[in-house]
């Protein structure tokens, strides 16, 4: 901490979100046919097959799929910070607070490139054989064991960046 401010020096910030195409069409296509529902039955007033649902269920499929999927989606993001006292990740909003992984409690770390797909089965937070990852896009991360000999990747689009920031952040422990 500074000697002018409560808040806790931040050595290394990242936000992400999903950018995976693929991603984004399904979500827009899974929105499309609720923005069509409500267009055509409960705007034009034509009702739609031979056993049209309400007015009401249209409504509420269209603000939960046509409106709340898309949103909900860009809403969530990994958030990484290296502080003084370790490394902090939050993946909104499925996080309420920062998960803290103290530096005492890293026994070591490493920049690499991983098979997101393959080794932790797609992106999120994800658990597998080969521990814990937390990621959003891309296949570049950094690879914390702790001393438990838990492992935990943390997905970054700035690996090298990510990584000199925590030997920064350890190395003031350290002194």
């Amino acid at each position: 901490m500074n000697g002018t401010s409560n808040k806790p020096e931040i050595i290394f910030k990242e936000e992400q979100r999903f950018r995976q195409l693929w991603l984004w069409v399904f979500v827009i296509l899974a929105s499309v046919i609720p923005w069509l529902g409500l267009i055509i039955q409960v705007i034009l007033g034509q009702k739609l097959g031979n056993n049209p649902a309400p007015d009401w269920i249209i409504i509420l499929m269209w603000l939960v799929f046509g409106v709340g999927l898309p949103l909900f989606f860009y809403s969530i993001r990994l958030i990484t910070e290296v502080h003084r006292d370790g490394i902090h990740i939050r993946f909104f909003p499925f996080h309420r607070k920062f998960k803290i992984f103290q530096f005492a409690e890293i026994e070591s770390f490493a920049a690499r490139q991983y098979k997101p797909i393959r080794e932790y089965g797609g992106w999120g937070i994800r658990y597998s054989l080969g521990g814990m990852a937390y990621n959003v896009y891309g296949n570049k991360g950094v690879q914390l064991v702790l001393k438990s000999k838990k492992k935990i990747l943390v997905g970054t689009q700035r690996p090298e960046e990510f990584y000199q920031a925590i030997v920064k952040g350890a190395s003031k422990i350290a002194k």
